[in-house]
């Protein structure tokens, strides 16, 4: 099942993330990003356009949507949920093509999630 939220932003503008978008242009053949949200949630619907038009920007085609719900007790049900430790959406995975993980964004940071991905993928040396 696809999120919606992952469609890309049309108004996204490529070039004032310059630097995150290079980061995942020279990376994008050797990376899997998987996202877990939910179209039903807030913070998903605000920040996962941007990020899927900068994936799209970057060439990156290696895009896994993870669909989310929550559960009558406040946990969060779906694809992988358990195996990645996933509490808060939007979380984002990146991992390279033998499943090791390289960066995670994690529901709210100080920088947007392409930005914050970008340096933590910098710093892992994909």
């Amino acid at each position: 099942m696809e999120l919606e939220t992952m469609r890309p932003n049309p108004v996204w503008n490529a070039e004032s993330y310059d630097d995150a978008v290079a980061t995942f242009e020279a990376a994008a053949d050797e990376v899997v990003v998987k996202v877990w949200g939910g179209d039903w949630c807030k913070d998903c619907r605000s920040q996962l356009p941007d990020l899927a038009a900068a994936l799209e920007a970057a060439g990156v085609d290696a895009v896994e949507h993870r669909p989310v719900e929550t559960a009558d007790d406040g946990s969060k049900v779906g694809p992988g949920v358990e195996a990645y430790g996933i509490e808060l959406i939007p979380t984002v995975v990146v991992e390279d093509d033998e499943g090791r993980e390289l960066a995670r964004f994690v529901e709210s940071e100080e920088l947007p999630v392409v930005v914050h991905l970008a340096a933590e993928l910098e710093a892992s040396d994909p």
